[in-house]
């Protein structure tokens, strides 16, 4: 499935983008969305902490040989060829093999165009079709980011949980909430 295309269209704005799995040769584009998103300090995990070029290589490698495997989906989204976004479902293992933790992230500029959202779609249709075990989606998020949550909503995911100040960010502390959907 390497490099395989799940979509071509258009944004709102009338950006054409084309949502496709990985490749070896996204690494170095991988590599810059990374560092650009952690200096951003938005709605990720990373804060400004910048990943080397070979921690990334690492990543990469970890993460097409677990689609082969069907331990995940990762689709990415470019415009031209400039990535702008990335969404995954990475499966649990054992007891929870049945579960799959899905992550979102689109480049500031291109926020806002439903780009987030047709990924998010692709990302479940794939998910359904390649992930055998796949019952339960779940995901997290900063109780700040209304925007997601409103999606996370629209797409049926329901909350199951809330850990207080769970999240350091931007110099406070704050709520850290999960949510998870069925899918069968």
């Amino acid at each position: 499935m390497t490099g395989k295309i799940v979509y071509k269209g258009k944004s709102k704005k009338g950006n054409e983008i084309i949502i496709r799995y990985p490749e070896k040769s996204d690494l170095n584009e991988l590599w810059r969305y990374i560092n650009k998103l952690s200096k951003e300090k938005t709605f990720v995990r990373f804060q400004g902490e910048e990943i080397t070029l070979k921690e990334e290589e690492k990543f990469v490698k970890d993460t097409l040989k677990k689609i082969r495997e069907k331990k995940t989906i990762q689709l990415l989204v470019f415009h031209r060829d400039h990535l702008i976004g990335i969404s995954g479902i990475e499966m649990y293992d054992k007891v929870v093999k049945h579960l799959g933790l899905f992550g979102i992230s689109v480049e500031n500029e291109y926020r806002s165009e439903g780009i987030g959202r047709q990924l998010m779609r692709c990302v479940i249709e794939e998910a359904k079709k390649h992930l055998p075990d796949l019952r339960i989606i779940t995901l997290s998020h900063f109780a700040v980011n209304s925007v997601a949550r409103k999606m996370y909503d629209d797409f049926g995911f329901k909350e199951y949980g809330k850990l207080p100040k769970g999240l350091f960010y931007r110099e406070n502390y704050i709520d850290y909430i999960f949510m998870y959907k069925n899918i069968s």
